[in-house]
């Protein structure tokens, strides 16, 4: 699951990228780094995903699901 929005971190955005299971965090963030981004993972939040989305396997293992942040990397 992609969705990409926006959030405000002390003054500067970030997109969020994925919620993905935990086990592919790494590979992920490596991929996000490679092509230039900075990268940020948060614990998942339920209320970030709205009701109406297909989410009853996230609902149902919220400790195995992590959110990547991502923001173009400032040089």
């Amino acid at each position: 699951m992609t969705v990409k929005t926006t959030m405000h971190n002390k003054e500067r955005n970030w997109d969020r990228r994925n919620i993905v299971d935990a086990s592919r965090v790494d590979e992920l963030v490596g991929f996000y780094e490679e092509i230039g981004f900075e990268v940020m993972v948060k614990d998942f939040d339920r209320s970030l995903v709205p009701e109406e989305e297909c989410n009853i396997c996230l609902m149902e293992n919220v400790d195995s699901f992590k959110i990547i942040y991502t923001r173009k990397r400032e040089d």
